[in-house]
């Protein structure tokens, strides 16, 4: 895997060949029987990587469905959102408001590694349209769902990526993109 730089903003996500990142629900269960490389797909290693999450309200609520222990514990954890005082306290989380434009700097500065952008969509979007997003990791699952959450979804600037690194992990393919 290409070295990740020390408070690098980085889209680390898992895509459907079709383009989503969850089903329409927000659900991520299609992802569970992918045969990958018998491990955890070069997660460990990434997450390694990491000194602060950052995350969408949305994906935040679907991160805890997957697990009873939150999966981030033991790093700085911010989720974004626009109803703040319903989502005031929370273990483990800190939940802002905060323009991106001055969160993100800010996280950049004390962060003690790369801050993750774990998604999802309208995120990443607005990553985007700040110029905030520095690098992507996409692992490409080989499945069509046909309907569910986009990972750019209608109304993302146009981009270009430049290709860094191609890594097959079983059927599993991670693109690395510099962005």
């Amino acid at each position: 895997m290409n070295v990740i730089k020390s408070n690098e903003v980085v889209l680390y996500i898992a895509m459907s060949l079709d383009g989503y990142i969850a089903l329409p629900d927000g659900s991520v269960d299609w992802l569970h029987d992918v045969k990958g490389d018998g491990g955890d797909n070069g997660y460990a290693d990434f997450y390694d990587t990491v000194g602060t999450v950052l995350m969408g309200r949305l994906t935040y609520e679907e991160v805890l469905k997957l697990s009873d222990d939150f999966p981030y514990a033991g790093k700085p954890c911010y989720v974004l959102t626009r109803s703040l005082t319903e989502h005031q306290q929370a273990p483990h989380v800190t939940f802002t408001d905060e323009a991106l434009t001055e969160l993100v700097p800010r996280l950049q500065e004390q962060s003690e590694g790369a801050v993750w952008l774990v998604g999802g969509g309208q995120l990443v979007q607005a990553f985007m349209r700040e110029g905030l997003l520095e690098r992507a990791i996409i692992a490409i699952i080989p499945k069509v769902l046909g309907q569910g959450i986009p990972l750019f979804p209608e109304g993302t600037l146009p981009s270009t990526f430049e290709l860094k690194e191609i890594e097959r992990r079983g059927d599993i393919v991670l693109l690395h993109y510099d962005i």
